[in-house]
């Protein structure tokens, strides 16, 4: 059963998101969910902690465009490595 409890507990956090677009869509509604008042205070800190993991994925993922844009515009062309 702690088992369950456990994974049921971490998934929220450690699930990443299938792309920047759901990553920032996921982000808008749980912003709106924090910001109405409206959130159970048991699901704050986990709601805010959600928040941060997508967060740090999106500007995980948005550097790595950065990135990839500065290798083109030095006339560069390498792969593109997703993280």
């Amino acid at each position: 059963m702690s088992k369950t409890r456990t994974s049921a507990a971490v998934d929220p956090l450690a699930a990443t998101p299938e792309s920047y677009e759901s990553a920032v869509a996921e982000l808008e509604t749980l912003v709106a969910r924090l910001e109405s008042g409206q959130m159970p205070l048991s699901e704050l800190l986990s709601g805010y902690q959600r928040g941060a993991v997508l967060l740090a994925f999106c500007r995980d993922q948005l550097q790595a465009v950065e990135n990839q844009i500065q290798v083109l515009e030095n006339g560069q062309i390498k792969p593109w490595d997703e993280a």
